[in-house]
């Protein structure tokens, strides 16, 4: 009589053991075994963290194996239960890899294939091709897109996080963790004790220190320090929280009527304000998206302000970037022009609206929308039109990871209204989502192609600006994530013609354009790829946005290159894994020996601080 080896993994996560009684059933080509309940006697089955094994008899060789079939049944009350992946001994001695990585709750079953990827066009029996159907027709009523406010992109059909399919849910752990970080972020700015600081006008800047008592690094000491002074202000332009504003300038805007003679005592050269933009040594930020914004106005007792500035820099021959003027609003004629020139404190405050402004900017376009709205697009679009089965699926799988969770916390506790958005930021109270609608109209699919990006602010000229670190690292980064992604592709996707004929990828690639970012036509998101080679630049643009770029302007835990859950099996991905993970450790060894003895060195973006995917 036949007998097969099944080991079952359960989860590590807290709760993922069980009590339920598990049954399994093997899918051969042959036959099918019978439904076998894994039990054994005076022993505890399936705990959190167990490796169990267990015999399946069959009565005659069940064939090549196509399925394992787990059920879940209540023993007492129901218990879910979390199946990392089942492996297979055969009677032949062949080991066969189910990966799993799903949680099965109540009376519920799954059916897996085995770990091998597979493209649509190489499943030629009907079977396969049945229950790759059936798992996307069932994920596409689970996985639905809503329009949680008109403009925006698209986002998951759920109001609450607990109304999330259990698979995307936090668990436990994780949970727990957005908990005590959400509290250590409270305790860090003392906002319970200065809260009335954010509600009232500040009357000395001294405030500053109090708010960053308790952050103490040399980092911040240093910021501290010398967050006053010019330099500071252009270097975060370039090394901040939010690089992505700062782009040449070769002819001043007529909103912004900059004279030579208001500048020329902040030129170094001996040029004119012409000759330094046509030299290169000018540059701009500006914040023409806070135009028109409604300010916060949710507590009638405190009176809130937004401003929309132009701020214009200059590139010192010590290669450091100097504000020189300052226009508060886009309206020359009801906005003056500040100047390194005038009071001290007039100055300073003309620089504290410009870093507000930034603020507003980065925390609600660069980061929530450009970052975490646009990898839940892509994740929707994942789950509704790839099956497990498919390369594409398990490539991105990894950076998706609690991305629609955290974004659902996020639409359900901060930028709800009355969230912390309307409490505690001057664009709250619907002044957020007025910025999103704005900010839509200029979200392109170009714009998240990082070297695109780069090239399109005329950034990308390393000698004429050595020090924007926030360039040269992610030019690195996504160089090896792009060479990561093209070694996976190429394995699946001999020729160009393998692209055109599989229909999930063209369905994903629609999916996200269609719904996902509602057909904009300003988007120009593509709805198809023809080439090996637009596949590979979009799916670097999905891993780098939910993992490099987040990593630029917020933080995380699994960082870049780790991939703990297993869903390739094949030799040849798991070969440019490792060949991804020692180009990263390069980058994070170059980047780490560049930052030493630096007073403000720049990691955030060496590799082992990216973290994998948007779940923070």
């Amino acid at each position: 009589m036949p007998s097969y080896t099944v080991t079952i993994a359960t989860g590590n996560q807290w709760f993922a053991g069980t009590d339920d009684y598990i049954y399994i059933t093997l899918v051969g080509t042959e036959t099918c075994s019978e439904r076998t309940l894994l039990d054994k006697p005076l022993y505890n089955d399936f705990e959190r963290g167990a490796i169990d094994s267990y015999d399946v008899r069959t009565s005659e060789n069940l064939g090549d194996l196509v399925f394992v079939k787990l059920e879940k049944k209540k023993y007492w009350v129901q218990d879910d239960w979390y199946c990392r992946y089942i492996t297979v001994k055969t009677p032949s001695g062949d080991y066969l890899e189910f990966p799993c990585f799903r949680w099965l709750v109540d009376d519920s079953e799954v059916v897996l294939r085995d770990g091998r990827a597979f493209l649509p066009q190489d499943d030629k029996t009907s079977l396969v091709k049945q229950h790759r159907q059936k798992e996307l027709e069932t994920r596409r009523k689970i996985y639905k897109w809503k329009e949680w406010q008109p403009g925006f992109p698209m986002s998951i059909n759920a109001n609450k996080h607990k109304e999330l399919p259990r698979d995307i849910q936090f668990d436990s752990e994780k949970g727990m963790d957005f908990l005590l970080n959400y509290s250590k972020a409270i305790e860090n700015l003392c906002v319970n004790q200065f809260m009335h600081m954010f509600q009232s006008s500040w009357s000395d800047f001294g405030d500053f220190e109090k708010i960053f008592v308790r952050i103490k690094n040399t980092i911040s000491e240093y910021v501290m320090e010398h967050w006053k002074e010019d330099f500071m202000f252009g270097y975060q332009f370039l090394n901040g929280c939010n690089p992505v504003l700062i782009r040449k300038c070769h002819k001043l805007p007529d909103k912004f009527p900059v004279t030579d003679e208001m500048v020329s005592v902040s030129l170094e050269r001996e040029l004119t304000l012409e000759q330094e933009m046509e030299a290169g040594n000018i540059y701009i930020v500006d914040c023409e998206l806070l135009d028109g914004i409604s300010a916060n106005s949710t507590d009638p007792c405190t009176l809130q302000y937004l401003a929309a500035p132009i701020c214009l820099l200059y590139k010192n021959n010590q290669k450091k970037i100097m504000p020189i003027a300052i226009q508060l609003g886009q309206d020359p004629k009801e906005n003056p022009i500040f100047l390194p020139t005038d009071s001290e404190y007039d100055w300073l405050l003309a620089k504290i609206w410009v870093r507000s402004s930034d603020f507003q900017i980065h925390q609600t376009v660069t980061h929530l929308l450009r970052t975490h709205l646009m990898t839940e697009v892509f994740g929707i679009a994942m789950f509704r039109q790839l099956p497990a089965v498919h390369p594409v699926y398990k490539l991105l799988i990894p950076h998706i990871r609690f991305t629609i969770a955290i974004n659902t916390k996020a639409r359900e506790q901060l930028i709800c209204e009355c969230g912390i958005f309307d409490k505690a930021n001057a664009t709250g109270g619907g002044g957020h989502v007025q910025l999103i609608q704005k900010a839509m109209k200029t979200l392109t699919y170009k714009s998240l192609c990082f070297p695109e990006m780069i090239k399109s602010r005329n950034m990308d000229d390393v000698e004429e600006m050595p020090t924007y670190f926030y360039r040269d690292d992610g030019y690195k980064v996504w160089e090896a994530t792009k060479n990561f992604v093209s070694d996976v592709v190429s394995i699946y996707y001999t020729c160009d013609e393998r692209v055109q004929e599989d229909e999930e990828i063209q369905a994903f690639i629609k999916d996200v354009c269609s719904f996902g970012m509602q057909d904009f036509d300003h988007c120009e998101f593509p709805k198809s790829v023809k080439t090996c080679e637009e596949l590979i630049e979009y799916l670097t643009v999905v891993v780098f946005t939910a993992s490099s770029q987040h990593a630029a302007v917020n933080f995380g835990q699994l960082y870049l290159g780790m991939y703990p859950d297993e869903h390739f099996i094949e030799k040849p991905v798991k070969q440019a894994m490792e060949k991804f993970r020692k180009q990263l450790t390069e980058i994070s060894s170059f980047i780490k020996k560049r930052n030493d003895g630096k007073k403000l060195p720049y990691a955030y973006l060496s590799p082992d601080k990216i973290p994998n995917s948007v779940a923070v």
